[in-house]
C-alpha cells in the first residue's frame, strides 16, 4: 500500500522556519522523483520544488527560489522542505508527490499558516 505521510507544517509568525517531511512507502521511494506542492485558499495547486530520485537535480518556483530547499535520503525514504524567512503569502497546504513515468502519488497535505 502506498503512503505519503506529511508532516512538519503548523503556524508561524513571519520571518520564521519550518521543515515539512514526507515519509514515503509502498513502492521504490529512491526511482521517483519527488515534489513538494501547494494550495492556497481559492488558488489553483501550484509546484514548488522538486528533485530528482538519486538527489542529484533539483528544481524551485520563481516564488520560492533561495527561500526554500528541497532534499531527501533515500534511506530513509523521505524528503523534506526546508523554508525560511516565510511570509503571509507561503500560508497554504503543502502536499508531498511522488512521480515516475505516468504514475504518481499524493499525500493528504499539511497546513502551514504564516502569521503574527
Amino acid at each position: 500500500q502506498v503512503q505519503l505521510v506529511e508532516s512538519g507544517g503548523g503556524l508561524v509568525q513571519p520571518g520564521g522556519s519550518l521543515r515539512l517531511s514526507c515519509a514515503a512507502s509502498g513502492f521504490t521511494f529512491s526511482s521517483y522523483a519527488m515534489s513538494w506542492y501547494r494550495q492556497a485558499p481559492g488558488k489553483a495547486r501550484e509546484l514548488v520544488a522538486t528533485i530528482t530520485g538519486a538527489g542529484g537535480g533539483t528544481t524551485y518556483a520563481d516564488s520560492v527560489k533561495s527561500q526554500f530547499t528541497i532534499s531527501r535520503d533515500n534511506a530513509k525514504n523521505t524528503v523534506y522542505l526546508q523554508m525560511n524567512s516565510l511570509k503571509p503569502e507561503d500560508t497554504a497546504v503543502y502536499y508531498c508527490n511522488a512521480v515516475r513515468y505516468r504514475i504518481q502519488y499524493w499525500g493528504q497535505g499539511t497546513q502551514v499558516t504564516v502569521s503574527s
